[in-house]
């Protein structure tokens, strides 16, 4: 039997020991803030933050929801950043991906405030990843994948990882992850111009699907026994769905599910912890912060 991984129920768990944190804090005048910053009127994007938000006010957290036009220029988001790192009764800052093509993300996430960036994308956090530095930030859907295998008794010490995948959000910072120290795992980075990818992915005892290519990989990529998380989430046409869509994964679900250890689902694997990895990292930039005071 497939152990199916499930993302929120764990997700659960994580804002359960999220909320005693932030009761503890409060109780040393402490209220971690969280602030997002939207540019546009993307759909997707729209859903994401009013997701973060509300969960925040669910847990008693200060947050800030600030909505810029589609038109608006880098400056006026860079002045939204700036007052946002000056703010005391804000300790994380979010600007939600993708904005405008007008505006350069790299150089917005440049400008947060390190100890800020929950996102953990700033080069400051990047580095501070590499080196297994704890006071930094990871980035929010690596650290849940981690959490998930951690929850789920998966065992990475010593296992063959393969991370399909390269991108600064996913791949590169979960192939940190997998092979710091506690982690120990030996990880392959796979991606678009990797030679017999599927031979590769099959000596693998974890596999870590970040390509963005719906029901990419199939049970021809993934060994018996394997451990497989899909962090993808893409739309797919579907006639035979009220909405004429439906969700899926990079991973062919009913096919790897037969001869998978354990995997996540999709929706409901990595997408909830996310949010949840998210709450936690801003509880601990509020900490943190409140260590320097």
């Amino acid at each position: 039997m497939t152990q199916i991984i499930d993302g929120k129920k764990i997700a659960h768990e994580v804002l359960t020991e999220c909320e005693s944190e932030i009761a503890e804090l409060k109780q040393q005048g402490i209220t971690p803030g969280l602030a997002v910053v939207l540019v546009g009127e993307d759909p997707a994007s729209k859903v994401y933050v009013n997701s973060k938000v509300k969960k925040c006010s669910e847990l008693g957290l200060h947050s800030e929801k600030i909505v810029l036009s589609k038109d608006a220029t880098q400056e006026e988001v860079l002045a939204v950043v700036t007052r946002l790192n000056e703010d005391d009764a804000i300790h994380g800052i979010l600007v939600q991906s993708p904005p405008p093509p007008q505006i350069d993300e790299e150089a917005i996430v440049r400008a947060i405030d390190p100890a800020k960036d929950v996102d953990g994308f700033h080069p400051e956090n990047v580095a501070k990843l590499a080196l297994e530095d704890s006071t930094g930030f990871v980035p929010c859907t690596p650290a849940g994948c981690m959490r998930l295998l951690q929850a789920s008794g998966i065992e990475t010490s010593g296992a063959e990882a393969v991370v399909v995948g390269r991108s600064m959000i996913v791949g590169k910072p979960m192939a940190l992850l997998l092979m710091a120290r506690g982690s120990d795992a030996t990880v392959t980075v796979a991606h678009s111009r990797t030679k017999d990818l599927v031979e590769v992915c099959r000596r693998a005892d974890i596999i870590i699907a970040a390509i963005g290519k719906p029901e990419f990989l199939t049970a021809d990529f993934v060994k018996d026994g394997a451990t497989v998380i899909d962090v993808g989430i893409n739309r797919v046409e579907d006639p035979s769905t009220k909405k004429g869509y439906r969700l899926c994964g990079d991973v062919s679900y009913e096919e790897v599910a037969a001869k998978a250890h354990a995997m996540t689902p999709v929706p409901g694997g990595v997408g909830p912890m996310t949010i949840a990895m998210l709450i936690k990292n801003t509880i601990k930039a509020a900490r943190q912060r409140g260590e320097l005071l």
